[in-house]
């Protein structure tokens, strides 16, 4: 079926078709039902090319999240599929870009007009993907919050809270000797945006409230040698923040080895729990809540004005039997 087919069935022009499928032009209300009838009759479907390129619109969004050695894969596809998710409620599909190209990746998909928009993971404090979004013709939100974000769009935890709620209510409890356990050096290193602001916000706790403490980078191959290295050093130690999920399963095996099972040594848990970890006092990472955020804010970006704007979304603690007030000695 064609649309001169349309068009005949009708009594119009082709052109009445297109421009009634477009909406280009204005058309009577007499015709346009007219030709929307002769679609009904016919069951004439618009080609998905011929839409696109009547539209200016693919319908596809870009998620750029790029899959390095020391990324949470399990973490990083919660976001997937809560992107892919909502970008279906808005009739588009989600173009995955797992390569660490940094800008030449954003300039790609940009030339090759294959996307209305993207959404970027990752993101770092200085990033060099920044001056670029902004340089674009292309709507852009950022899933992460880099230090400058004039003309940006972002939404995330609002980790640097998350991390000083997790020190509160320790230090609530009593607990005046805590570590926080961290991402992999290499997060820090790159200068991670979440990775940072937990850490800023777990230091600036712990200031104010005249807590001890101090910070561990951990990768997982090594949280047991880190867990049995702050028994043997830290034994005035009580409270124990991890910031790295798979290294939460090796940490609580390593403790409980050494008698300090929770709440003996209280920990709490930044972000999802892994399988096979029993509940755990935790600040839940909130990663379906931000990709169907990213996806809304993205789309009123593409079909309206710009109204660039910071989204931090509150922190939660959720309780569990791993916190306790401190044993202390007789």
């Amino acid at each position: 079926m064609r649309i001169s087919d349309v068009a005949r069935h009708a009594g119009v022009s082709p052109s009445t078709v297109s421009y009634v499928l477009s909406g280009k032009r204005s058309i009577s209300d007499t015709t346009r039902r007219r030709v929307l009838d002769s679609i009904d009759a016919l069951g004439y479907r618009p080609h998905a090319g011929a839409r696109s390129l009547a539209s200016r619109r693919s319908n596809v969004l870009a998620l750029v999240v790029p899959l390095r050695e020391d990324v949470h894969v399990p973490v990083a596809m919660r976001f997937a599929v809560s992107v892919v998710t909502a970008a279906r409620a808005h009739d588009h599909d989600v173009l995955l870009l797992t390569q660490g190209e940094g800008p030449a990746g954003l300039h790609r998909v940009a030339g090759s007009a294959m996307v209305d928009g993207v959404i970027v993971m990752d993101v770092e404090t200085e990033d060099a993907r920044v001056p670029v979004l902004r340089s674009l013709d292309l709507p852009s939100v950022l899933i992460g919050v880099p230090a400058d974000t004039e003309a940006l769009t972002c939404v995330d935890l609002d980790f640097a809270a998350a991390g000083a709620a997790c020190v509160h209510h320790l230090a609530d409890l009593g607990h005046r000797d805590i570590a926080f356990v961290g991402q992999p050096a290499s997060v820090y290193e790159r200068r991670t945006g979440f990775a940072e602001r937990t850490l800023a916000g777990f230091e600036a706790a712990a200031r104010e409230r005249g807590v001890r403490a101090t910070s561990h980078p951990c990768d997982p191959a090594a949280a047991r040698t880190l867990a049995a290295e702050l028994v043997r050093d830290r034994p005035d130690l009580t409270g124990l923040i991890v910031h790295n999920e798979p290294s939460l399963a090796p940490l609580l095996d390593a403790l409980a080895d050494h008698g300090r099972t929770p709440p003996e040594t209280s920990v709490v848990a930044l972000g999802s729990l892994p399988p096979g970890v029993a509940e755990l006092t935790r600040v839940e990472l909130p990663a379906e809540e931000l990709g169907a955020r990213a996806v809304a804010l993205l789309m009123d970006r593409i079909d309206g004005p710009e109204h660039p704007e910071v989204t931090l979304l509150e922190p939660r603690i959720i309780l569990a039997e791993s916190t306790a007030p401190p044993v202390r000695p007789d």
